[in-house]
């Protein structure tokens, strides 16, 4: 299967609805790919904390119907990455929406771990609860973004719930960029599965994205990495190494603890 992560630059100092415009077209531009991989809250922008009463929205709000479509003409199965999700409750959520060729919404999955040590994101955003996988004809998709990353304990759930490919979009610092790079190996290697991570490029309120998006194979190996700036990552993979390595080097029978 062909897939393509859209590492963009996020520029909030560009209207939202040029940007928004901008990314669907680059998703239409993807057509014949199999899935399609945005970044995390590449509109609202995942650290320009001021920005998210004004741009929190619904499930299928603004940013979904217009992704929708996107894939729909596409043909393709889109991570939309992540939208500051305004909940039925009233409260925020940092949300990824996983989308069909169809154009109908097929996941959604509330960031569990939020960044910031009880300020920012931590503050702002409410936790989601669920872990979240989905069938897709090339595998079971399990959804995590960013922060994520650090807690490992999380994807062993998702390796429970059958997880073959791993999504990961971030809005991941330049200054830690090394543990981005080493945490989406990790949970490659860890759980036998592809990573799929799909990090932002540019600066945003300030701080320089680390970019450096990944596809990661089962083991470890890195398929594809972009630069620092704006890039689309392609590359071709064949999921049917996640059975195969398993088969291969069967360390996940020997798991004793968390089951």
């Amino acid at each position: 299967m062909r897939v393509s992560l859209i590492q963009l630059e996020v520029d909030l100092s560009v209207p939202a609805a040029d940007r928004l415009a901008e990314a669907a077209e680059l998703v239409r531009g993807r057509a014949g790919d199999h899935l399609v991989v945005l970044p995390e809250l590449w509109l609202a922008g995942g650290w320009d904390y001021a920005r998210w009463d004004e741009d929190a929205e619904a499930l299928d709000g603004p940013t979904a119907r217009t992704m929708a479509d996107a894939a729909r003409d596409a043909g393709v199965w889109l991570h939309a990455g992540s939208i500051v999700e305004l909940g039925p409750d009233g409260a925020h959520y940092n949300t990824s929406l996983l989308i069909g060729p169809d154009g109908l919404r097929r996941a959604a999955y509330r960031k569990i771990h939020r960044f910031g040590f009880d300020s920012g994101e931590a503050a702002l955003m409410g936790p989601g609860d669920e872990i979240v996988t989905c069938p897709t004809p090339f595998g079971t998709i399990g959804l995590a973004t960013c922060y994520d990353l650090r807690f490992p304990e999380m994807f062993r759930l998702l390796l429970d719930q059958g997880t073959e490919v791993l999504v990961v979009p971030a809005a991941w610092p330049a200054r830690r960029v090394e543990h981005w790079r080493l945490f989406a190996r990790a949970r490659a290697v860890e759980n036998q599965v592809f990573v799929l991570a799909c990090n932002t490029a540019g600066e945003q309120a300030g701080l320089a994205q680390g970019g450096h998006s990944m596809v990661v194979d089962p083991w470890g190996e890195i398929l594809a990495e972009a630069g620092t700036g704006f890039q689309v990552l392609t590359a071709e993979i064949d999921t049917a190494l996640v059975a195969k390595t398993r088969a291969d080097f069967p360390v996940l029978k020997d798991r004793r603890l968390g089951r």
